[in-house]
């Protein structure tokens, strides 16, 4: 699954995200402390898997829910081969009220009509994601990365995302996992040059992450710019020292693991004058699988129907 689009969030945002979680997972688990370790194999190894994981993904639907300094929304996503498709289902924690609905169906339907529309958003992801594995490939020399140790992993499961309006379930409580986890930590590469604007982001995050063992996946990652980095991503910019980024994923069964927390907290500049702040916390869950040839219109009409979002 590439980073979560229509988990819309400015370009800021998303490279500072997309960044430190393609180093993750770039970062495959070593086999142990004592073990010599071609680092700049494991790191091949692991840009070489993302893109092997990215070729195999299932399509899927979900709930996100998206907190950020002016809005609390939740969203259900079915992801298309033609794009995702979204409907506001929440706002507030509330569900929306019926004209607000007839709005929400009107879009769809707008959409669903003119398939042009959908062209041009799934246009729009595509480009995301060539960006993202123009990043991807710029891994294997951008970091510096040491093992620590390893740990029993200790991390909540897939969260009980809200379902506006739909009985409150009892929130998953956090889990003490029997698996071992990596301890790993990465900072800048001294050598690494940049070779655009785009990729200036990855000279300035350090962080740790912890991997899981058996399966060689990401649980949790912490991560901070350890300096002012410049950024462009259509837009361009300057994030501050000091930001945070908090990450974590989860395996949603069969071996399929989900972005499914997301913090962030940066400060920057757009156009080195409009001053940027990032207040965003991020949750998916309820996942299920679709057909892998699933029409964006049916997927549409299977969210007009869910009974689920309409209170």
């Amino acid at each position: 699954m590439s980073f979560p689009f229509p988990r819309k969030i400015s370009g800021a945002q998303r490279l500072a995200a997309i960044g430190v979680l393609l180093v993750a997972k770039a970062v495959l688990a070593q086999s142990g402390a004592a073990s010599p370790v071609d680092a700049d194999a494991v790191v091949r190894h692991g840009v070489a898997n993302h893109f092997a994981e990215e070729a195999a993904h299932q399509p899927l639907r979900f709930i996100l829910h998206r907190r950020d300094t002016s809005h609390d929304l939740t969203r259900a996503v079915i992801e298309t081969r033609q794009g995702d498709v979204a409907l506001l289902i929440g706002v507030n924690g509330k569900p929306l009220d019926s004209e607000a609905r007839q709005a929400q169906i009107a879009r769809l339907n707008n959409i669903a009509a003119d398939p042009a529309l959908q062209a041009h958003r799934r246009k729009r992801e595509r480009e995301d994601a060539a960006r993202v594995d123009k990043i991807m490939r710029l891994l294997p020399n951008a970091f510096l990365y040491r093992y620590v140790d390893t740990q029993p992993c200790n991390v909540s499961r897939v969260p009980d995302v809200l379902i506006p309006g739909a009985p409150t379930l009892a929130a998953a409580s956090p889990e003490e996992l029997p698996d071992l986890c990596y301890h790993m930590t990465f900072r800048p590469n001294p050598a690494f040059d940049p070779p655009d604007t785009e990729s200036r982001i990855l000279s300035g995050m350090a962080g740790d992450i912890l991997m899981e063992k058996s399966q060689e996946r990401l649980y949790r990652l912490n991560a901070h710019l350890v300096s002012d980095v410049d950024f462009g991503w259509g837009i361009v910019g300057r994030l501050n020292k000091g930001g945070t980024i908090y990450l974590e994923q989860d395996d949603i069964g069969g071996g399929d693991w989900e972005l499914t927390r997301m913090r962030l907290n940066l400060t920057g500049k757009i156009l080195l004058v409009k001053a940027l702040t990032v207040r965003l916390s991020e949750e998916t869950g309820h996942f299920s699988r679709v057909p892998p040839n699933l029409d964006y219109r049916e997927a549409i009409r299977m969210l007009e129907t869910d009974p689920r979002f309409d209170r």
